[in-house]
C-alpha cells in the first residue's frame, strides 16, 4: 500500500488468539485483511494485492504485461510457500512465533535445518538479481515485497548470513532502504529484541 501511495489505518491483530472479532472479519482466523471504507472486507495477503493491482492501477507492483505477471507470481509463490516453508517456519517461526504465541523454546533440529535451507535461497536471489535490476525484472515488483517480508523476519532473529551472499544483500539493502519498507523495521516482537543490524540501512 505505500508502494502505490495509499494510507490506511493499520491495528495489530494477535491471530493465533482467534478472537470473535477476527473471526467475524475472516472465518479462516488469518491475518491480513482489509476493510474498506465502503464496509468491504477483503482476506488475505495475496488476495489484497491482487485486489489493490485492479482498484489502484496506476503503481504496477504485478508487471506491465502478462508474461511479467507470471513471473512475479511464480516468485510470490516461491517465497510464501517454499521459502516459507523451507527457511521461514524453521527459524522466525521458532524463534519468534513460537516464543510470543506458544511461550515455548524453539527446536535447535528445526532451526539447523533453516540455516542450511537458507543458503540455496539466498543463492537464487543472487542469481536473479545479477540478471535483473529486481527479482522478477527490471521494476520493483510483488515479488521483492514478498521475499523482503520473510528474509525481514529471518533477519529480525539474526539468521541470514549475509556477508556469505553479497548480491543478495545489495538487493536487500536497496529494498530496505525504500521509503515503503522503512517503516517496518521498526516494528517489534514483545519481549524480543531484533538483531543488532536488522533495522540499519547500510550494515
Amino acid at each position: 500500500m505505500n508502494e502505490k501511495h495509499l494510507v490506511a489505518d493499520e491495528r495489530e491483530e494477535p491471530y493465533w488468539l482467534r478472537r470473535g472479532e477476527l473471526l467475524s472479519l475472516n472465518p479462516a482466523g488469518d491475518v491480513p485483511v482489509l476493510i474498506e471504507e465502503s464496509g468491504e472486507i477483503i482476506c488475505g495477503g495475496r488476495v489484497i494485492c491482487e485486489y489493490l493491482e485492479e482498484e489502484s492501477p496506476e503503481v504496477s507492483l504485478l508487471g506491465e504485461n502478462a508474461k511479467a505477471r507470471a513471473e512475479t507470481r511464480r516468485l510470490i509463490d516461491w517465497f510464501d510457500s517454499k521459502f516459507d516453508a523451507e527457511v521461514t517456519q524453521f527459524l522466525a517461526g521458532e524463534k519468534l512465533f513460537k516464543r510470543v504465541a506458544l511461550g515455548e523454546a524453539p527446536d535447535s533440529r528445526a532451526m539447523r535445518a533453516g540455516r542450511e535451507n537458507i543458503h540455496a535461497h539466498l543463492e537464487y536471489v543472487a542469481w536473479l538479481t545479477d540478471r535483473r535490476s529486481w527479482l522478477a525484472g527490471e521494476a520493483l515488483s510483488l515479488a521483492d515485497l514478498a521475499a523482503g517480508a520473510h528474509l525481514s523476519l529471518v533477519d529480525y532473529a539474526g539468521d541470514v548470513p549475509w556477508s556469505d551472499h553479497p548480491l543478495a544483500k545489495e538487493w536487500y539493502v536497496r529494498l530496505k532502504s525504500r521509503p515503503s519498507f522503512r517503516p517496518l523495521l521498526a516494528e517489534v516482537f514483545p519481549g524480543v529484541a531484533p538483531a543488532a543490524v536488522y533495522a540499519d540501512l547500510d550494515f
